[in-house]
């Protein structure tokens, strides 16, 4: 475990222990019995605390979790999620962890380089966005999706968030918190019928807790490396 987590400092190691304990909480508090559940949970928010470091070995954790949490969107009728999920959010973490392995920042593979994009590449991110998600609506509205429009709206974060995640940016962060907000509110909804759903909702508050702390990890760890980056400069 020392060698698993190492480079993680005592923040990280406590808000990953908070997270595995609520989730492990949350699903034996309330008799949960599908394992599954509290599997792709853990798996989800040890991906998260990889990923706020800009360690590759998080989107490789990524496409784990896609697999298992399609699985369990599609035994709910949230098809929204189960193609979100299996059709984009897993062959994006592929690509980013492609991408992020092609950018280790100064040869460190635990560490990916920040990247910052241009607003030309934001307003066409944002555009390529709406087209997916136009595009999703109308196949989810075919599908008789539970909760249409929240499913339609974790589309478009899940979109978003994944593509900024490939370009390697801090907002990558802020669009998955979004998203998180977007699958609480789904969840909330689903427990209405089955309370074992509420070990989810836990869940994703979690991963809200930890996207935010992504963000905040990365605007640190862009400083670190373009003072770095300056100072390799002026030596040169």
């Amino acid at each position: 475990m020392k060698r698993f987590f190492s480079g993680f400092n005592k923040y990280d190691l406590y808000l990953w222990s908070v997270s595995v304990t609520c989730i492990a909480a949350a699903f034996f508090l309330y008799r949960n019995t599908d394992h599954l559940k509290l599997a792709v949970s853990i798996i989800g928010v040890t991906s998260l605390i990889f990923n706020a470091k800009g360690n590759p070995f998080g989107q490789l954790l990524m496409v784990v979790f896609s697999v298992i949490y399609g699985y369990i969107s599609y035994s709910f009728r949230y098809y929204g999620e189960m193609i979100t999920y299996i059709g984009m959010t897993l062959p994006m973490a592929l690509f980013s962890l492609i991408s992020w392995l092609r950018h280790p920042f100064q040869g460190a593979h635990s560490e990916v380089e920040v990247n910052r994009l241009s607003k030309k590449e934001y307003a066409f991110m944002g555009l390529l966005s709406i087209i997916v998600t136009v595009l999703f609506f109308f196949i989810l509205k075919a599908l008789d999706t539970s909760s249409l429009i929240f499913s339609t709206l974790s589309v478009l974060t899940s979109f978003t968030a994944a593509y900024l995640t490939f370009r390697r940016t801090k907002e990558y962060a802020l669009a998955y918190a979004l998203n998180d907000i977007v699958l609480i509110i789904l969840w909330s909804i689903a427990s209405g019928e089955n309370k074992e759903y509420i070990s989810l909702i836990i869940c994703f508050i979690m991963f809200l807790a930890n996207d935010i702390y992504g963000y905040i990890s990365w605007s640190i760890m862009e400083k670190r490396q373009k003072k770095i980056k300056n100072s390799n400069s002026e030596k040169i």
